[in-house]
């Protein structure tokens, strides 16, 4: 264990707990919409939440694979499949194909963690994969591919190794799952890293109809198929995946979009909500861009993003 922050006191079992976690590791192939940004071979870990073999993991991990091996703490790999994939909360179910002698974690309540909380963050391997630490954020997070969480969780000191760890509370509850590796700046100006959690919260509402369906049983929010970064008071169009909507469209590497709908737009939490307040997948969008500095209406034909991914095959 990472002595890396104060040892929280621990009011469960360690070793059960341990034993509920599992590496993933996937196979993508080449002409994977994913695969230029997220490559073809992926690992990282996952969660046990169900006796039957039933793994949380974050969905990057498992988007498109179609071949995927679950490693559990003895070293043991089984084939498994990927069940469910969340757009809206990122998470990913996996599927276990063979008995997988691991234990389910118990689900917490992450709307009832505070900042300074003390949590473990925890990846397959033992105790030697645990990260000791706190909670030192609950805010807003938006990524530039598309992707807005109301309120994620942050967790200091950084887990090497953060994709599909998980975040664990003092009484041994799952309280999320890791998500990515960000940069903090202190008061003085110090820079250190950190773990943005995906809270638990948001996977209880859709977790029967992702085990039914595949994916919540909701309209799909448009997708436009670029990515955007805000660089300073702009928002920047990074990459455009080919044949999608925003390829379509002429959007262009280098555009800066400046309106949806008119309406002019500050921040890429703002720009998705206000194109997916729209309406939901095949929804028309007209955004204004600025190339060069002129302004351009273009109108984007809104897609299903789940329309464009490969799904894997049972083994």
């Amino acid at each position: 264990m990472t002595e890396a922050a104060e040892q929280p006191d621990l009011g469960f079992d360690l070793d059960e707990m341990l034993s509920s976690l599992v590496s993933v590791r996937s196979l993508v192939p080449d002409d994977a919409l994913t695969a230029p940004v997220l490559g073809t071979e992926r690992s990282g870990n996952g969660v046990v939440i169900g006796d039957r073999g039933l793994v949380l993991t974050i969905g990057y991990l498992v988007t498109e694979a179609q071949t995927l091996w679950i490693t559990d703490r003895r070293g043991a790999a089984v084939p498994g499949h990927v069940l469910g994939y969340d757009q809206e909360s990122g998470f990913g179910l996996v599927q276990a194909l063979q008995p997988l002698p691991a234990p389910a974690i118990e689900l917490g309540v992450s709307a009832e963690c505070d900042v300074g909380d003390p949590v473990l963050v925890a990846g397959h391997g033992g105790a030697d994969a645990i990260v000791t630490g706190r909670i030192i954020a609950k805010r807003e997070f938006a990524g530039y591919w598309e992707y807005v969480l109301d309120e994620a969780l942050f967790t200091a000191p950084a887990h090497p190794n953060w994709g599909g760890a998980a975040l664990v509370g003092p009484d041994g509850r799952l309280l999320g799952v890791g998500s990515l590796l960000v940069q903090t700046v202190s008061s003085s100006g110090e820079q250190s890293g950190a773990n943005m959690i995906v809270p638990i919260d948001l996977l209880k509402p859709i977790l029967e109809d992702m085990k039914a369906y595949g994916r919540p049983n909701r309209p799909a929010r448009p997708w436009l198929g670029f990515l955007v970064q805000d660089v300073g008071d702009h928002l920047v169009v990074a990459s455009v995946y080919d044949g999608c909507p925003a390829d379509q469209a002429g959007v262009e590497v280098g555009d800066l979009v400046v309106e949806v709908a008119g309406e002019p737009v500050d921040g890429l939490a703002e720009l998705f909500r206000k194109v997916w307040g729209i309406g939901p997948a095949g929804s028309a969008i007209p955004l204004t861009i600025v190339r060069d500095g002129e302004p351009r209406p273009v109108v984007l034909e809104s897609i299903d993003r789940d329309a464009r991914l490969k799904h894997g095959a049972v083994h």
